[in-house]
């Protein structure tokens, strides 16, 4: 479905689709994101992250939670006692563990007692379903294993809400021996297991097998078993086989946001869900959940300290992005000639991009509220000359700060300056003093010396800091804060530097890309994004700040001072700057008395 691009139509339309929810069949979403997400490589959450991932998850309306596996380790055990604290209340939260051991009893495993403990009030269990693996890794006969799987749902009946039994290996097993992989759901469902859980724990199944080995339990079990589907993405069609189990008939996905985990990773439950709820009409989560995917999205790759999949469907940072102008042109005609749905029914939204691939559509997408009346010749000199620096390495595509600065220096002529900068110099000296005296060893100082005019007046200032770049920025502020306080609202939030052409090895140019937060007096906040490229990295990274602070002052409505004032004094002076909007080059007088 592609949502009305206006207010009043998109809530219109949001109102039509939570009406043909509530008459279609409800999947329940199973977040394992605690759990088997953290075993993707490098991932990790603190307790308190976790905690935090609990809360968001809830407020989302997903059913279940999986916290982790509390014999595992000190941490999940602490989770299952302080997510008590929260009072979730449309989440519950489930236990992880395995089936009891071979030869021992339920009630004297400690597996079981850990999963009794944590007062979880749904318990998943995890079983083994292929021969080979009951053979060969649990080292028992198939008929053992079977009384495992049935002894332990047995033991948890009455104890907790829910009693889920994720069969491990499933399709494989069933591939292997059909007969057999049968024969453990059986064991599960007889002993009153609330859920059937198929896994693709090796991840690669086909859509069209999935289908077919659903179908074939069903006609096994019977169609009205409650399945639940838990894939992983080895194939790269996790979405796809995840799709096509619950069209099959399973009433639970399993998987993690941003598809995180082991090897390739799970299924990504914010495409999922966004299929399930505005391609397919299943009723699933909250009924406002869905225009909060992207946030969710976001917020567990920065808990997570993970680069974003700008590509990820529905809530990516490139989901509705364009660059071609023939794109451009249309987009702008037609949104859902190159959109599948509105942006905002996720929570994302539109970007046109600027490159060498660009044009004149692009310029009017991206400036044209801003920079109104731009005529075509001027829009072909803003794409050549994007062009032109692209070859030089940079890229203005997440950069929309200095995009919007090169369209002021070229209306004006000239680059737009607050100070003239005369001379800089950054300085690390380092005292080796360690046991090994390497490089790590001793104490670092850096400081940056700056010498820059600003209307008639030089300042020379020295500054220390952690690093180089810090030096430099604090130097920098210290020199022209006096004239421009505006600029104690501009604060470094991220920093970014690329190789351009690594053949050059040490001696390669860089791409410094940095964000910065601007939060504002009144409240307001945003945050503007800057580039700098240049062979020496410190050179790059004082392109980054000075279009940061210059971008800032010129949207906060200060005046330029681009000029450099005679040696006598007392004269009326004439300087140009850009106003707001493009109103063309506006004339002022500064008395320099």
């Amino acid at each position: 479905f592609f949502g009305p691009t206006s207010r009043k139509g998109t809530m219109a339309f949001r109102r039509s689709l939570v009406s043909l929810c509530q008459a279609a069949r409800r999947v329940e979403i199973y977040d394992v994101t605690l759990r088997d997400g953290m075993q993707g490589l490098g991932m990790a959450l603190s307790l308190p992250d976790k905690l935090r991932v609990a809360e968001m998850l809830d407020s989302l309306g997903f059913d279940y939670i999986e916290g982790g596996y509390p014999l595992s380790n000190p941490k999940d055990q602490e989770f299952f006692k302080e997510v008590r604290k929260l009072n979730l209340r449309k989440s519950k939260v489930a236990a992880f563990g395995m089936t009891t051991r071979k030869g021992v009893a339920p009630e004297n495993d400690e597996g079981m007692k850990a999963l009794l403990k944590s007062q979880a009030p749904a318990v998943t269990i995890v079983g083994k379903t292929w021969d080979l693996h009951v053979e060969t890794v649990i080292q028992c006969s198939l008929q053992q294993n079977l009384d495992m799987i049935g002894d332990t749902i047995r033991f948890f009946d009455g104890k907790v809400d829910d009693v889920f039994y994720d069969a491990e290996h499933f399709f494989d097993g069933y591939r292997a021996n059909p007969e057999y992989a049968i024969q453990t759901l059986k064991a599960a469902m007889d002993a009153g297991a609330t859920r059937l859980i198929l896994c693709d724990t090796n991840g690669g199944t086909l859509p069209s097998q999935i289908i077919e080995n659903i179908n074939a339990l069903q006609k096994a079990l019977g169609t009205d078993i409650k399945l639940g589907i838990h894939v992983h993405n080895d194939g790269g069609l996790a979405v796809a086989n995840t799709l096509s189990a619950v069209e099959a008939g399973c009433y639970q996905v399993q998987g993690t946001i941003n598809g995180f985990g082991e090897r390739c990773g799970n299924v990504d439950l914010t495409t999922i869900i966004g299929n399930l709820r505005l391609k397919m009409g299943y009723d699933c989560l909250a009924e406002n959940a869905v225009p909060k995917l992207t946030t969710l999205s976001k917020t567990l790759y920065e808990l997570t300290n993970t680069v974003p999949n700008t590509g990820q469907p529905f809530v990516g940072a490139a989901a509705f992005a364009h660059k071609g102008g023939m794109h451009v042109h249309a987009v702008a005609k037609i949104p859902h000639s190159y959109e599948h749905i509105n942006p905002d029914l996720v929570g994302n939204q539109r970007r046109i991009l600027m490159s060498e691939l660009s044009g004149h559509s692009n310029v009017d997408a991206l400036l044209g509220k801003k920079f109104g009346g731009l005529d075509k010749k001027f829009k072909a000199g803003v794409v050549a000359r994007i062009a032109e620096l692209e070859n030089q390495g940079y890229q203005f595509e997440s950069a929309q700060a200095s995009f919007e600065l090169l369209v002021h220096e070229m209306l004006n002529g000239k680059p737009i300056k607050y100070w003239q900068l005369d001379s800089y110099r950054c300085a690390v000296s380092r005292t080796v003093d360690g046991p090994d005296r390497s490089a790590c060893d001793g104490r670092t100082n850096t400081h940056a010396i700056v010498k820059l005019r600003v209307d008639r007046f030089v300042q020379h200032h020295i500054a220390d800091g952690d690093g180089p770049v810090h030096a430099l920025d604090t130097a920098v502020r210290k020199a022209v804060r006096q004239y421009y306080p505006e600029l104690d609202e501009v604060k470094l939030a991220d920093y970014n530097v690329r190789v351009v052409n690594p053949s050059k090895s040490t001696g390669a140019k860089v791409r410094v890309l940095g964000d910065f937060a601007i939060k504002k007096q009144d409240g307001t906040s945003r945050t503007i994004t800057t580039i700098g490229v240049h062979e020496n990295i410190i050179i790059a990274s004082l392109l980054v700040i000075q279009d940061a602070f210059t971008y800032h002052l010129l949207e906060s409505g200060v005046r330029p001072l681009d000029y450099i004032p005679p040696a006598s004094s007392g004269k009326q002076l004439e300087w140009n700057y850009i106003g707001d909007g493009v109103e063309g080059v506006k004339k002022a007088h500064v008395n320099v008395d």
